[in-house]
């Protein structure tokens, strides 16, 4: 870690080389548990970058085709680039009983660049007899223009990078595969490495996901089973002025390293608003001397002040001869030759689909809005290679002044930045299994842990989602807006469990009031274990969570509640930034005004009663240091609002009648 970085994830990992062991047909780990579940009818993969997706499917689509009597393997892709991931591919040279094979009229990801061409190839070939075809998201999307939701029977339609579905009205992939399920017997897979989305809107409604088998392969499992990469770190790096002035970008970056740079959005507050190819210049400059471009590979050779030269390749350069010459060169030599590429520098590209294994740092200038992005960009510098044992993410933030309009400005993003974390916390983790504590003595096998107070699952439906719908719902909780600005104003815990069970409620309808505790109570479990940090003292085993440090055989659901899960991240940057920069913030997350609901309000009561017992009659007052008390009184005053609208309305319908 560079010394400027101050890191809120720093995980180790045991290096077992499970994830990238090959079995008796060529399969990983991952893949193999994916196999498993060739048979279903709609499956769902979520798995990290560079665990095997794109194989694991060619492995379930030949089945499907060989063995399962379907007709045709749509493979629908975000990008043209990733189109390579499911080219032609020798599975039967490791075991496997068939081999991977697309006729090039039916590589759409290939070729033209017409979108009419595009859809009159998919066209073709559905009423053709070939069996594989590969095209993008777009292709797929004006092709369902065309043809009708029957057209898709007896077809394996397979979508990567599912994240880009959504049940909004907009998302005609979304439309599509809801269609197509209701009017066709078509199978589907569907694979993602971040199923989340940033604007947090659900990728399926809740009536389609509940159709799809899941096969889950967490970040850690894949990450524990490396071979070379030991360690990863997430951190950030604040600073003043502009990214380009010193003690910034040339704090942070290390060109030693194998480095991706992205830069900012130019809407975003540390845009330098001197325009991208200048800003690219500028870090050049950082770089070292340029020296020459590559006419045949766009490739640019820039020279270190020690005399080494670099090779950096520009995505920021949209100009489309450079750019095919550019993404031809990462993908077939850069991607396999260590020395192909040192420094890479990037707006918008070298996410999601990218493969450069040899990259050992990820810097990000500016907060990113969306958590998908976030892992995304991440996952890039994640994968193993022998050049590196421990890889680094590095967010580049501007600092806040202190000064009330600066501060207000900067608030939403600071939040944004600490839910990355944890939410990359929660990914990057192992996984547990909850159990209620129901004797002293009872023992623990490997990944367990028992909670007094945490109650059973009441019914099969209950068991289903806390092991298969957990990470997702942690996920939606970390996204809600609401629930980020009322842990980082430190609310009451009965607050927070409040907002807990309406995000449940509100993703999972149908549960009952019993229902939704009980998954609460391990979404909370969830939260405050993959935050905590677990060590052992003798025969003894701990927890560090927030600021409690509990023996494990003393952990109770009460006390899990009552942790905030932001405390940590708070503090780390609290130390980077200057505290009186940093109350300044808490301080203006506090004085936000809440978007209360009936429900909100309306929980908050017994609450308020307490307070009124507590202080001898005195209601909570609005301006009120103290943030609980703030909140119990902006819940009074929307109650007292409330009552008076209602008597309003009633005096008026009376008067009508």
């Amino acid at each position: 870690m560079n010394k400027e970085t101050i890191n809120i994830i720093e995980n180790e990992y045991e290096q077992t080389g499970a994830s990238k062991r090959l079995n008796e047909f060529g399969m990983r780990e991952m893949q193999q548990r994916a196999y498993e579940k060739r048979s279903s009818k709609y499956l769902l993969i979520k798995a990290p970058p560079a665990s095997g997706k794109s194989r694991a499917l060619m492995f379930i689509a030949l089945d499907k085709i060989v063995n399962q009597g379907l007709k045709k393997v749509i493979i629908a892709v975000p990008e043209t680039s990733i189109g390579a991931s499911f080219s032609n591919t020798k599975l039967t040279q490791d075991g496997f009983f068939a081999d991977w094979e697309v006729e090039q009229s039916n590589n759409l990801c290939a070729g033209s660049t017409d979108d009419k061409s595009k859809v009159k190839a998919f066209v073709r070939f559905m009423g053709s007899d070939d069996k594989i075809l590969v095209c993008t998201h777009a292709t797929i999307r004006f092709a369902f223009e065309e043809l009708p939701a029957s057209a898709f029977n007896d077809c394996v339609l397979a979508i990567d990078e599912f994240h880009h579905v959504s049940t909004s009205d907009s998302s005609i992939l979304g439309r599509l595969i809801t269609n197509v399920m209701r009017d066709s017997n078509v199978q589907m897979i569907a694979m993602t490495g971040s199923y989340f989305r940033g604007d947090a809107v659900p990728i399926l409604s809740a009536e389609e996901e509940v159709k799809f088998d899941k096969v889950t392969y967490t970040y850690y499992e894949q990450l524990n089973g490396y071979e070379f990469l030991k360690t990863l770190g997430i951190g950030y790096h604040f600073y003043t002025g502009s990214y380009l002035d010193a003690g910034a970008l040339d704090a942070v970056l290390d060109t030693t390293k194998k480095v991706i740079i992205h830069i900012p959005n130019v809407n975003a507050k540390e845009s330098t608003q001197i325009g991208k190819h200048e800003e690219v210049m500028q870090i050049y400059g950082i770089i070292g001397e340029w020296l020459e471009q590559d006419p045949d590979t766009g490739i640019e050779i820039l020279q270190t002040e020690d005399g080494r030269k670099l090779k950096v390749a520009n995505l920021v350069e949209d100009e489309p001869t450079h750019r095919s010459k550019l993404d031809r060169y990462l993908a077939e030599v850069a991607r396999e030759d260590i020395n192909g590429v040192d420094i890479i520098v990037a707006l918008g590209k070298a996410k999601e689909g990218f493969d450069w294994p040899f990259c050992e740092q990820a810097l990000t200038i500016g907060y990113r809005a969306s958590l998908t992005e976030i892992v995304q960009i991440i996952g890039r510098c994640t994968r193993d290679s022998y050049n590196k044992t421990h890889a680094q993410f590095t967010n580049l933030i501007v600092q806040p002044n202190g000064t009330q309009g600066d501060v207000q400005i900067s608030v939403n993003n600071m939040l944004k930045a600490i839910t990355a974390s944890l939410l990359m916390e929660q990914v990057l983790a192992p996984n547990f299994t909850f159990k209620p504590r129901t004797t002293p003595n009872q023992k623990t096998a490997a990944g367990e842990v028992f909670v007094k107070g945490l109650r059973q699952a009441p019914n099969e439906k209950v068991k289903r989602i806390l092991e298969t719908e957990l990470e997702d719902l942690t996920a939606a909780v970390l996204q809600d807006t609401q629930y980020q600005r009322s842990v980082a104003a430190n609310h009451s815990p009965e607050y927070r469990k409040h907002l807990q069970s309406k995000i449940i409620r509100e993703r999972l309808p149908g549960l009952n009031d019993d229902e939704i505790e009980v998954t609460r109570q391990y979404l909370a479990s969830n939260l405050a274990f993959k935050t905590g940090k677990i060590t052992s003292e003798g025969d003894k085993k701990f927890i560090t969570m927030a600021n409690s440090f509990v023996n494990l055989d003393d952990l109770t659901i009460d006390l899990i509640d009552s942790v905030n899960p932001f405390q940590h991240a708070f503090e780390v940057l609290a130390k980077k930034i200057g505290s009186d920069v940093f109350r300044v913030i808490q301080d203006t997350i506090a004085g936000s005004r809440i978007d209360m609901s009936d429900e909100d309000a309306l929980a908050l009561v017994p609450q308020i009663k307490s307070f009124v017992i507590s202080h001898n009659g005195q209601y909570p007052r609005l301006n009120s240091n103290d943030k609980n008390e703030k909140l119990l009184a902006q819940a009074q005053a929307y109650l007292t609002a409330r009552r008076s609208q209602l008597l309003r309305d009633k005096e008026v319908k009376n008067h009508e009648e």
